[in-house]
This record gives C-alpha cells, structure tokens and sequence, in this order.
C-alpha cells in the first residue's frame, strides 16, 4: 500500500495547487491514504474551519499540525468536532482536539500521530514520552502507525525517529518548509525524512513574499508577510508499505 504525505501547505496557493492536482496525483500513483500539514492553510499562518475543510473535500484524509494551529480561534471547535484534523498530541491536557486517532480505508486501518518538538520551539510535554505512550495505544488497534513530527532541529527530528522505530511504520519531520534529501529505512522497516518540505513558492522565503521577509531582516522590526503566489511547487513523500505488519518498504520524495 502507499501513503502521500504532503507538506506544510502556505495559504491560498499551495492549497490551490494541491486540491487540484491531488486526484489525478492519488489515482496515477496508486495511493491508499493521504496525510497533509495544514497548519499554514490560512493566510500562511494558522488555519481555519474553511481552508481545513477544502482540503477534507480535495481527497485528504488527515491533516496534522502544529505551534501555529492556535492562531484562528474557529479552529477550536473545529478541533472538537473534525476528528480528520489533529494537533499536536504533546500539548497539555486540555486544549481543543485529538493528538492521534485511527482510521479505516479500504478495510486497511492507519494510525496518525502528531508531534510538536521543543528545541528552539515552546516548553511543551516530552514528545518522546509522549510519543512513546501514544505509539503503544496505537499499536492497540493497528500496526500502520505514521508520525508526523514538527520540529526544528535535525537532530531531535532524528532521534525521535530511532526513538520510536520499534513502533512506527515512518516518521515525517514537517516545519522547517524546505526539504531535504535524506530520506531512508530505519532498521529496514520505518521511513524516515527530516523534513518532507512544503507547497508554496520556489521563489520565496519559505512560502512567504521575499522582499518582506528581506526588509525584516534589514530593519528588525515588525513586517507584514503575504504569501507568495508564483512557481508553486507541492513537495510530498510517498512511502510504500506492508499494511499487514506495518514495515515500510521504500520512501520517495514526489513534488508536482
């Protein structure tokens, strides 16, 4: 069986591209289940009931997240009620949605775990222990289990990932926007990329106008960013797996 998963999509244009490409993409490819980070749908930041739900009616059947999921305060209720979209799970108890759930396609059951890192990023809980205690109620009901960690730092991307490979069928690092060429099997059995990259504009400072993100660099003061509308590139990655054991068996890097 294979996956999609789809990088941090920026705002209006990225989600453009994606839902109008996506089904064409899915059919071609053979693909079973679709991942997409969602947590730029909006604007570039934050993302909304609406741009969440175009997504949902595009063919994607997950959207994880990550620290600027809080920016719209609609997305609360919709985190709620929406059990196709996910927040990190390692936030503390009780803000709005679900850090992990499981899913059923084609009589094939897919565990979806998101994570937040803290290197560089906020005092969360321990997305290793964390990750750890919600991989194992996973492995409960399915052994298809695929993290999505939005982190900074390569290594802790990277650690995490050996951290839970007993456990996960793969570990998709998302945030930084830009992605890299090391994706690989962790003990032949657990896919691995440190960052699948983003959809937005090649011409750009991670997915954001250029001369706005320059001018805030040359006077460090506070700049307004817009999305950036041209050379719209979706960088994916597609892991093919055994969806009886939970093995990956290859992962490749897929941009249109």
């Amino acid at each position: 069986m294979k996956l999609l998963f789809i990088g941090d999509i920026i705002g209006k244009p990225g989600r453009s591209k994606v839902c109008q490409h996506l089904a064409k993409i899915k059919k071609d490819e053979g693909i079973l289940f679709t991942i997409a980070q969602g947590e730029n749908l909006a604007g570039g930041i934050g993302v909304t009931d609406k741009t969440a739900q175009e997504l949902l009616d595009a063919g994607v059947d997950c959207i994880t997240t990550g620290n600027h999921v809080w920016k719209h305060k609609d997305i609360y209720v919709y985190l709620d009620k929406e059990t196709r979209i996910l927040r990190p799970a390692n936030y503390p108890d009780g803000v709005p949605g679900q850090g992990y759930a499981v899913y059923e396609k084609e009589g094939v059951t897919i565990g979806v775990l998101n994570l937040e890192g803290r290197v560089f990023m906020s005092a969360l809980r321990d997305p290793f222990a964390i990750g750890k205690e919600c991989c194992e109620r996973l492995a409960e009901q399915t052994k298809n289990v695929f993290v999505d960690f939005h982190a900074e730092a390569t290594s802790e991307k990277k650690a995490l990932a050996l951290y839970l490979a007993e456990y996960a069928t793969a570990v998709i690092g998302t945030h930084t926007h830009v992605q890299t060429a090391d994706e690989q099997l962790i003990d032949t059995k657990t896919a691995y990329i440190t960052d699948v990259g983003m959809a937005g504009s090649t011409n750009s400072v991670i997915g954001l106008v250029k001369d706005d993100i320059i001018r805030y660099y040359l006077l460090s003061i506070p700049q307004k960013f817009k999305v950036a509308k041209e050379n719209i590139i979706v960088n994916c990655v597609i892991v093919d797996f055994d969806e009886k054991t939970g093995t990956a068996h290859s992962i490749t890097r897929y941009n249109f």
